[in-house]
This record gives structure tokens, sequence and C-alpha cells, in this order.
């Protein structure tokens, strides 16, 4: 049960026209979202912060999705876990290869740039955090400073968003819940205690 119910639609406010056009690209607002409303510069601050790390920049957005999912994965965040295969989906990225992201190291089909990625994601997901300077020389082999800082952003990003929902233990929302359960439910994942 949420230790916290998301606000009402009659009182987001500000926030109801992009809460709109959100809910019609994606058929459904998060919960998360609407719990942060209840502090609008929290909410306006969060929504700049993910724009410019998940949608804008150098590197490919579903790169940066498929990092979500692996630090939210360590991290132990089903909440987020969730919301990363849904949106992931929705760029194009099979349910196939979803379930490999959990074997990306012994799988061919990721690149090293990939399986660098990957690997810096898990390890920043875990406490403590396990990055070490192997990691970054991996990185460096296939991105600049620049497009290391976003993929980092990426990460950090969901690692406020993982201590967010688990702490808050968001409910999720229908179409996540579903998601998640037919792609990578066969790999473990539960909504826990973010059934509601």
């Amino acid at each position: 049960m949420a230790h916290m119910n998301p606000l009402p639609d009659e009182k987001l406010g500000e926030f109801l026209d992009v809460f709109a056009q959100m809910k019609k690209m994606a058929g459904f607002v998060p919960n998360s979202l609407k719990t942060m409303a209840r502090r609008p510069g929290i909410l306006r601050g969060y929504m700049a912060l993910a724009q410019a790390v998940m949608l804008e920049g150098e590197v490919d957005v579903r790169l940066k999705r498929l990092a979500a999912l692996m630090s939210s994965t360590a991290s132990g965040c089903r909440y987020c876990q969730a919301h990363m295969t849904i949106f992931s989906s929705v760029l194009g990225v099979s349910s196939e290869e979803l379930m490999k992201v959990y074997e990306f190291e012994l799988d061919d089909t990721f690149s090293a740039a990939e399986k660098a990625v990957l690997r810096l994601a898990r390890d920043a997901g875990l406490v403590p955090n396990a990055v070490t300077d192997e990691h970054f020389v991996a990185l460096r082999e296939h991105f600049d400073e620049a497009q290391i800082v976003e993929i980092i952003g990426a990460i950090a990003l969901f690692g406020f968003l993982n201590r967010w929902n688990d702490t808050m233990a968001t409910e999720l929302e229908a179409a996540p819940m579903d998601a998640a359960q037919n792609i990578i439910g066969s790999s473990g994942w539960s909504a826990g205690k973010h059934a509601g």
C-alpha cells in the first residue's frame, strides 16, 4: 500500500495539460509524478531534468532506457523496472531484447559499447556503489566525456526515482504492471509493495 496517495486530477493545477499529453502518449500518468505534484517546484525540477537527461543529447534514448532498467533492477526498484519495461517497448525494444538485458554479459547481440553502459548501470545501482576506474576505461573506448555525463545522468535520475518510489511504495499503474508481468515477469519480477 502506498505511503502517500497521488493527488487527484482536480488538484493538479498547472500540470493538468502536461499530464493530459502524457496520458495521450503513454496511456497513463505515473503516480510518482502525481505525488511529486504536492510540491510543484520538485515536480517542475524533476521534469526539466528528465527532459534534459532522457530526451536530449547524443546517446541513443533506447540505450539510456536500458541503462535505467538495469540500474533500477540492481537497486531493487520494481516500480521503475516496470516503467522502463513499458517505455522501452514503446521505443521498439522487443520483449526478447528486454529479457536479454538481464544476461547482457553473455549475449553477443549487445555491442561492446552497450555492455560497457549496462555494466556501469548495474554496478552504479548497487549499494555500496561498485563502479571502478575500469568502468570508465571501457566507456571511454566508445563515448566522449559529454556522452558519459549523459549516461551517468540517466543512471542518477533513476537513482532518485528508485529512492522516491521505493520509499513511497508508489502504487504501480495498470499499463506498466501488465507490461512488466508479461515481459520481465519470468525473470522473477513482481510488483511487490507497488501492487497497491
